[in-house]
């Protein structure tokens, strides 16, 4: 029996629960490793081993080690493509070219502005940094002008890829769940109607609620 794979980093991570995520998506067996990240573990020379940027999360198989959470969660989904979630990330073509467009759309997109929000919203006060009033009014905008495009792709489509839910809409959920429940940020989701509905939809499904149990535990 294979060994289970290694993910490391803290649960509160972004990038750490969208593997999180999909790992439970796709019923693959794994253990997290804690990084300590306040101490420099993740600059620490044999930490650099397997993620050379000194960056969560690292992932490893075996004897292959993989850094990118969106690389992470693609290699995942090739692999144990017949276990759990068979839909997340298809083996159609055409189904598959929609997903990574949307996968795209999020990391190139919709990340930046939700990112830098969750830092100066959710991380910033615990760090005691002092919040770019300027970078949160920019980044506001911007996130507004990325949810109009999703509240039309929504009107007729009840996933962003389609029908079914796939690793394209799971990449959206730790940004989201941040600016949601710390960055006093629903109202952006919540005003659009069928970005609304997809929210409480995604966010609904039992794999993240474990990964938000483990936030909370942590």
């Amino acid at each position: 029996m294979a060994a289970p794979v290694k993910v490391y980093g803290p649960t509160l991570s972004t990038a750490v629960s969208r593997v999180l995520a999909c790992l439970l998506e796709k019923d693959v067996e794994f253990q997290l490793v804690p990084v300590n990240m306040a101490t420099g573990e993740h600059k620490k020379p044999e930490y650099l081993k397997i993620q050379p940027f000194g960056q969560v999360p690292a992932f490893q198989d075996e004897s292959i080690a993989i850094f990118e959470s969106r690389a992470i969660c693609r290699y995942i989904c090739e692999k144990h493509a017949d276990k759990g979630n068979k839909n997340l990330y298809s083996t159609n073509p055409l189904v598959k070219a929609s997903i990574e467009q949307w996968l795209e759309a999020e990391g190139q997109t919709y990340n930046p502005p939700s990112s830098a929000l969750v830092f100066q919203l959710a991380f910033a006060p615990r760090m005691n940094i002092k919040q770019d009033e300027e970078s949160i009014k920019l980044n506001d905008q911007k996130l507004s002008k990325v949810l109009d495009i999703y509240d039309q792709r929504l009107e007729s489509s009840r996933f962003l890829a389609g029908d079914e839910f796939t690793l394209a809409d799971l990449s959206h959920l730790p940004n989201t769940h941040y600016l949601v429940t710390v960055g006093n940020r629903g109202e952006a989701f919540s005003s659009r109607k069928n970005v609304d509905r997809w929210w409480n939809e995604i966010s609904s499904r039992d794999s993240w609620k474990k990964v938000v149990e483990m936030q909370k535990s942590k």
